[in-house]
């Protein structure tokens, strides 16, 4: 089993985090939220270069799907998106432009994802934790390297719930019962901001106190 290497990016207007995450001894591998700046995902595809047999979705707001279009059209991948979010896909760039936004309509899901689907990888597996609440869908996905929980959880924070099809007690359910229930040591990526980890926002994470 080759190496699961984690390539970190940060895309768009709204400086969003889009990860290559691909198996060192195939060669395969799949990005997860292509936020924008397609071109400088497709050139950090190309690079090592990955063979790209997925894009991933871990929500439907415009600043993780813009590059969907681009990356669809570079690689031929599919495009997997969780079942909740996945009506709101196609409305996404149209409230891109309430912030005076420009962003390419995406294609329909290819793939929808449920709890508890996993995604291949080369020889390593991806697993689908539904953890809505930012979005009426939000999913994380869980890798032996660690979780991509998108605007879910972030260092010393979580996501906004006052966007349509938000909720603040189903977020802070999401989180508790799923990612708190992931070992300490388990590194979180979240879609904005540093990495950090299960253990730590669990310590020191103030909306998660006294759960």
């Amino acid at each position: 089993m080759g190496s699961l290497i984690i390539e970190h990016l940060v895309v768009g207007p709204l400086q969003s985090n889009c990860f290559i995450v691909g198996d060192e001894g195939t060669g395969e591998a799949v990005v997860i939220d292509p936020g924008g700046d397609g071109e400088i995902i497709a050139a950090a595809v190309k690079r090592r270069p990955w063979n790209v047999t997925a894009i991933l979705n871990t929500h439907a707001h415009f600043d993780h799907i813009a590059a969907n279009s681009l990356l669809i059209k570079e690689t031929g991948a599919p495009l997997l998106v969780p079942r909740g979010d996945a009506p709101f896909l196609a409305q996404a760039h149209l409230s891109a432009r309430l912030y005076g936004l420009l962003v390419d309509p995406s294609p329909a899901p290819d793939r929808i994802l449920d709890e508890g689907d996993v995604v291949k990888v080369g020889s390593h597996e991806i697993r689908v934790l539904l953890t809505p609440g930012h979005s009426p869908g939000g999913a994380t996905f869980v890798t032996s390297g660690g979780i991509f929980p998108g605007d879910a959880l972030f260092a010393g924070s979580i996501g906004r719930t006052d966007l349509p099809g938000g909720d603040y007690q189903t977020l802070i359910d999401s989180i508790m019962e799923k990612i708190m229930a992931l070992p300490d040591d388990t590194v979180v990526y979240p879609g904005h901001g540093p990495a950090t980890t299960v253990g730590r926002e669990r310590m020191l994470n103030p909306f998660l106190q006294g759960y």
